[in-house]
């Protein structure tokens, strides 16, 4: 089992898309150490300056009554709201040809002579990919955090959560991609019909004002979906509250998601096992 884990985490180190994500992480917080500049003055933030430019605003003050602590935070949040969106959709267009790769005639037939058991083989697979992902983004959030919390002296702890949260939703939407990929073995419908579901969650984070304007048959419809599929981008609220330290204030979004993947991880393993190759 640990061969195979090494067996991917190699595979998807090897690709270039992969070390794309990591200079990328790289240059976003290279970029960030030498634009960012603040002025402190006895631990209240006086000043402002992006790429050596003041910070302006339209008052007196460019930053208003903008506490320290407040920009901190406020800046940390959008970057927790940005990461979880654009670090997942790469992840997921970075990791999903793998699992056809691994199912390629041949390479599996390989794989399954082995002595490892078909469910310990794509438990490792994927094993491999979420350490992979979870590395990317502890050293791309992390490295944004230390920078931020070096230049302000603010170590604001309760952002690093939000690479929890990218790493279950991002666990929880690869659980598509994997179930597609043993079923169909096509990274483009395993990718088309992942994405598709990011967007509707966009629709279904609205049910509070597009449910009562649907008729009751089809409400009931749109809610039993909304219950059912993973709740993408209603969970975006619950990574910007983490992070900003605040109360969640539901977390049913993430919850339901979890089951989902649960599910959905149960059908993949499922598929994988009684498939003949």
């Amino acid at each position: 089992m640990f061969g195979i884990l090494l067996l991917t985490l190699r595979e998807l180190t090897a690709k270039k898309i992969t070390l794309g994500l990591f200079l990328m992480s790289t240059l976003i917080w290279v970029l960030l150490s030498f634009a960012l500049n603040l002025d402190i003055v006895d631990g209240t933030l006086a000043g402002l300056r992006i790429f050596g430019q003041e910070a302006q605003e339209s008052g007196n003050n460019p930053l208003g009554d903008t506490s320290l602590l407040k920009f901190v935070v406020g800046a940390q949040t959008a970057v927790a709201g940005a990461s979880y969106w654009i670090g997942i959709l790469l992840a997921l267009f970075a990791t999903a040809p793998l699992i056809n790769n691994m199912l390629e005639r041949g390479r599996i037939d390989l794989l399954l002579s082995k002595p490892i058991s078909r469910p310990k083989l794509l438990l490792s697979h994927v094993l491999g990919v979420l350490l992979v992902v979870f590395l990317l983004a502890t050293y791309l959030m992390g490295m944004i955090w230390l920078v931020m919390s070096i230049k302000s002296g603010v170590w604001h702890t309760q952002f690093l959560s939000a690479i929890v949260m990218v790493m279950l939703m991002f666990a929880v939407m690869y659980s598509i991609v994997l179930l597609l990929g043993v079923t169909t073995q096509s990274t483009a419908l395993s990718l088309i019909v992942t994405y598709g579901l990011i967007f509707c969650s966009i629709i279904f984070a609205a049910k509070d004002q597009l449910a009562m304007q649907i008729n009751p048959p089809w409400r009931q419809v749109y809610l039993g979906l909304y219950h059912a599929l993973p709740n993408f981008a209603e969970v975006t609220k619950t990574v910007v509250q983490l992070a900003g330290g605040e109360t969640v204030e539901t977390w049913y979004p993430l919850f339901s998601s979890l089951l989902f993947g649960a599910v959905v991880y149960a059908l993949a393993f499922f598929q994988f096992n009684r498939k003949d190759f």
